[in-house]
């Protein structure tokens, strides 16, 4: 059997499959606490025994970690390295590896996917940053992107929903939750997205600022004497949603009807928007337009926000179905919509536990033909 943990800034995710893909159980759990005491909660609550293999959702890989890898002392040590990259995911994946590792025993096989895997091959142009080359050389600046495995699980879905368009076309997902990115796919393959060297930046998050002029935050540093930690616990943990309005719960804000509280919506929603015209222009035109997680899937009047006066790009909103659109996959573009608009459902388990059952397979053949 195969246990996936998916491991959020927020929350984690746990699901267990049969070899076959079969899903027998799952969980949302966003109580505080350690891993291995929920790990155990999980597997007696459910009736789970006998797990074979886990596979984890890794938000950072860096330059080397580009595909699905068996966790050992070398993978787990460069995953703590780039920690430092992603302060509020890299660190809770690897209690979680070491939390399975504890209550599982050392037999089972640990996977690690990894969510910049999908940006490995961004072009040039799209993750390169307009800094000296020999400073980015020696610290592997460039852009990684992340939510690889919602984009992945988004642009699958849609080949499933829309298999007679060629190739996939071209496609715009949003991935909607506690992080917030975008992700422009042409053809399977994606050539730009909106979080960078980290997590931090592009969209308006709901603790994480998104994109700031870089000359701000060094204004800050001088005037508020701001430490390195400080700074980034400013960014990552106190800003967004939360420094805008005091509260980082969506829909906690779509129910105030207070200043502070609409314009943090506004903010959001214009951000949004002028991503999605940046990447139809990238792009050089669309045919869909995917939305995914919570905020994504559940929140039928932001779906409506970030689209406002969007229609001379082709996309015609059915309002009528996107209000009942929440939390199940459904088209909401109108029949004569050029680009189709859709809520998705994202499922990153199924994307962890094939891509785990994969690299096994694979490692099995290469096995059976050294030997």
């Amino acid at each position: 059997m195969l246990l996936t943990v998916n491991t959020g800034s927020s929350s984690v995710r746990l699901a267990a499959f049969t070899p076959d893909l079969k899903r027998l159980a799952d969980a949302h759990d966003r109580d505080a606490g350690g891993a291995a005491p929920r790990l155990r909660a999980f597997l007696h609550e459910r009736g789970i025994c006998d797990i074979t293999t886990v596979a984890h959702r890794v938000v950072h890989g860096g330059a080397t970690l580009i595909r699905p890898c068996v966790v050992d002392k070398e993978v787990e040590a460069e995953i703590a390295q780039l920690a430092s990259l992603a302060p509020l995911h890299n660190p809770v994946a690897l209690e979680w590896i070491r939390a399975c590792r504890d209550v599982l025993g050392n037999d089972v096989t640990q996977v690690a996917v990894f969510d910049t895997a999908f940006y490995a091959h961004l072009p040039e142009r799209a993750r390169r940053y307009a800094l000296p080359r020999a400073l980015c050389e020696k610290h592997g600046l460039r852009r990684y992107g992340f939510h690889g495995l919602a984009h992945e699980a988004m642009w699958r879905r849609w080949r499933v929903l829309r298999p007679d368009v060629a190739d996939g076309g071209r496609v715009i997902s949003l991935q909607l939750g506690a992080g917030c990115s975008i992700t422009a796919v042409k053809h399977g393959n994606p050539i730009d997205t909106s979080m960078g060297f980290t997590p931090l930046e592009g969209l308006v998050m709901a603790t994480r600022s998104g994109d700031v002029d870089p000359g701000l935050l060094a204004f800050l540093q001088r005037v508020e004497a701001l430490t390195p930690e400080q700074m980034e616990n400013l960014l990552t943990r106190d800003s967004g949603l939360l420094g805008m309005a005091g509260e980082d719960d969506m829909q906690a804000l779509l129910a105030r009807d207070d200043g502070d509280a609409k314009l943090a919506i506004e903010v959001y929603c214009y951000r949004v928007r002028k991503y999605i015209g940046a990447y139809f222009a990238a792009l050089g035109g669309v045919d869909a337009l995917l939305f995914g997680g919570g905020v994504g899937e559940h929140a039928a009047l932001i779906r409506s926000k970030i689209l406002t006066n969007l229609e001379a790009l082709g996309i015609d909103l059915d309002e009528s179905v996107n209000r009942t659109a929440v939390g199940a996959e459904t088209r909401i573009s109108r029949d004569n919509s050029r680009v189709d608009v859709w809520a998705i459902r994202v499922d990153e388990a199924q994307i962890l536990a094939r891509a785990a059952l994969d690299l096994l397979t694979r490692n099995t053949i290469a096995q059976g033909v050294s030997g």
